[in-house]
């Protein structure tokens, strides 16, 4: 894999723009646009910036440059047996570190094995003003207060443009093996609750027409698990998680708005028109619907959730709902400390949660 360091560049650069007062929009390889929004400003690449830092199996943490591909990632911790416990979407080739971090968005096993946020233990960041920060570190012992790496998970690089990640890795389960249960979605919500608290191994629970459920572990732990539920194995179940994953199932293909509701797992969302996903066991929710913006947000937070347009064929639609004044502010306050100007991807919604 090439390795090159363009610390020096790209902090030059944001330190140019800052001084000119011209807007930056960090760009990867441009896989998760369509969630992201593509920003206002002058683009600046980070796909020169590449390497694996460190990584020892032994230590289960890896750091990497921002614009090293997340496929060559992912293939040097299968040479140890190690794997992103967030099972992160590439949503095409050109997935990057730096865009998979910054995006915040993980896979099916999220629930079980953590988010990109409890992942990562340390960053190098250029704010706003192309100062070098870096907070954090690359063991766990040095992830304590206000842990401000983690505020970079999920930013969408309006807080700073990450130079390098470190993240705790996992390793590979002995086994692994999915169920099939036909049923309807509410019924398939009332099982995956329940197996939710059973103590079962679990790594995913999806409700797509049919009920799935991943278990994972040790081989005489899964198989136990695999008798007690009964239920049928899946044929092709790595095709199964991986397009969910990766949005390539035919459900997301659908017309309509794409939107993403997070919800509590026993939340009944009536009312809304449209076709449903369920993911992580319930809490995540994918809605393909022509109702209005109002109507979703409503309906996610009448349930005590949220919801945002993860994809639409209107490229200006206010993907977020507004913040709460008190988060407003808060949100205000530590943009301001990383970004006085907003000169990093002004435009973009990051999550608020």
């Amino acid at each position: 894999m090439r390795s090159q360091d363009d610390s020096e560049y790209l902090a030059g650069r944001v330190s140019e723009a800052c001084a000119r007062g011209e807007p930056l929009r960090i760009q990867g390889g441009g896989s998760k646009t369509c969630y992201s929004g593509s920003g206002e400003g002058g683009a600046l690449s980070t796909l020169a910036h590449t390497g694996i830092v460190h990584y020892e199996p032994t230590e289960l943490v890896l750091t990497a440059r921002s614009g090293t591909p997340l496929a060559a990632i992912e293939a040097a911790l299968a040479m140890s047996g190690q794997m992103l416990g967030f099972e992160p979407p590439h949503f095409g080739s050109g997935a990057t570190w730096g865009g998979t971090v910054a995006c915040g968005l993980s896979g099916p096993r999220r629930p079980w094995a953590g988010s990109v946020r409890d992942a990562v233990l340390g960053c190098r960041m250029v704010d706003g003003r192309g100062e070098v920060l870096r907070f954090g570190g690359e063991v766990m012992k040095n992830v304590a207060g206000f842990d401000v790496s983690r505020l970079m998970a999920g930013a969408l690089g309006t807080l700073g443009l990450l130079l390098e990640i470190s993240v705790k890795v996992l390793p590979r389960p002995e086994c692994e093996t999915t169920l099939c249960f036909e049923c309807p979605s509410a019924e398939g919500r009332e099982r995956m609750i329940r197996w939710g608290g059973s103590g079962l191994p679990v790594t995913g629970m999806a409700w797509d027409g049919r009920l799935y459920l991943r278990l994972a572990g040790p081989e005489q732990a899964v198989s136990a698990a695999a008798r007690r539920v009964g239920g049928d194995r899946a044929v092709e179940a790595d095709t199964f998680w991986n397009g969910l994953r990766e949005q390539t199932r035919e459900f997301f293909s659908g017309k309509g708005d794409l939107w993403r509701l997070s919800v509590p797992p026993a939340a009944d969302i009536g009312g809304l028109s449209g076709e449903w996903l369920i993911d992580w066991g319930g809490a995540q929710r994918w809605l393909r619907t022509d109702a209005g913006r109002n109507e979703v947000l409503a309906a996610a937070q009448a349930v005590g959730g949220h919801a945002r347009l993860f994809r639409s064929a209107n490229p200006a639609a206010m993907r977020c709902a507004a913040l709460a004044p008190a988060l407003a502010a808060l949100h205000r306050r530590v943009k301001a400390a990383f970004d006085p100007a907003g000169m990093l991807n002004r435009g973009l919604c990051p999550e608020a949660s």
